[in-house]
């Protein structure tokens, strides 16, 4: 029983802290749990736009260190894997990366947040969509997608169809758009998530949705699985459903990370 994706009070539209997101994990029975909070903001500033998008720059030592004493602390109770939700931003890869190399991570997990300056998973930016033709934001979004798998930056790619997140869908099928992005993960070797929390977003549909899953199974793309909470009491928040939709696909093991190197294990929920 994982979870890989979690966030934390620092990220600043996060409550709780990360020791109790630990301590909420041995309550339900976790043994592994993935501390993945936000990548500081890099490409814009973060006093000037919108408060609360992720963690700021001189927070992130000290969330590394938390994390690493936090794993040492409850070794004997739960498997802890310190990660980074690493947001891919076009342009800026080279300051993507020495983050991504400062520290000894467990896993870094690839995520498409911003189109330029756009944040298309922000509730305050949804005004953003109207007056873009949709299709065009999808294409632009996968795109970015397929940039992220080429970096080498990543160790899998984070709600890959997060774009749907606000229920916009273009009237033209996106399916060779989807396509394209995980053939590109493919060829990079890396894994996805189903990420739960589409079910709690005005989608209402899993991050990414079945027939991505039974193309990524076509392909031989691994999985792993995360929760996307952001709260301690939402901490593996849909993931009893998240094995089941696997397991209905063809899945029988998750994809787990240590030191960045990827293992399989039996699903086990």
């Amino acid at each position: 029983m994982i979870d890989y994706h979690t966030h934390h009070v620092r990220c600043g539209h996060a409550s709780g802290e990360l020791e109790e997101y630990v301590q909420k994990g041995i309550e339900i029975g976790l043994t592994q749990l993935g501390l993945s909070d936000h990548m500081p903001l890099l490409h814009v500033n973060p006093e000037t736009y919108l408060p609360g998008m992720a963690m700021p720059m001189d927070e992130l030592p000290r969330y590394v260190e938390e994390a690493f004493r936090l794993q040492e602390k409850y070794k004997d109770r739960i498997d802890i894997r310190v990660g980074l939700e690493g947001d891919y931003i076009e342009g800026w890869e080279s300051e993507i990366r020495r983050i991504v190399e400062a520290y000894p991570w467990d896993y870094v997990i690839g995520s498409v947040h911003f189109l330029g300056e756009w944040d298309i998973t922000d509730y305050r930016q949804t005004d953003g969509w109207k007056d873009r033709d949709a299709y065009e934001v999808y294409v632009q979004y996968y795109d970015a997608v397929q940039k992220a798998a080429r970096t080498g930056l990543y160790d899998y790619i984070g709600h890959i169809d997060v774009i749907k997140r606000f229920g916009f869908k273009p009237e033209r099928s996106t399916e060779h758009l989807e396509r394209q992005a995980l053939e590109a993960v493919k060829a990079a070797g890396l894994a996805i998530e189903l990420n739960a929390s589409g079910l709690r977003m005005p989608v209402n549909e899993m991050f990414p949705s079945r027939r991505m899953l039974e193309a990524a199974l076509e392909l031989g793309i691994p999985v792993t699985i995360g929760s996307d909470a952001h709260q301690p009491e939402r901490l593996a928040q849909y993931l009893d459903q998240a094995v089941e939709i696997l397991r209905s696909v063809g899945f029988n093991e998750l994809a787990t990370f240590r030191r960045r190197k990827r293992s399989m294990m039996p699903i086990g929920f």
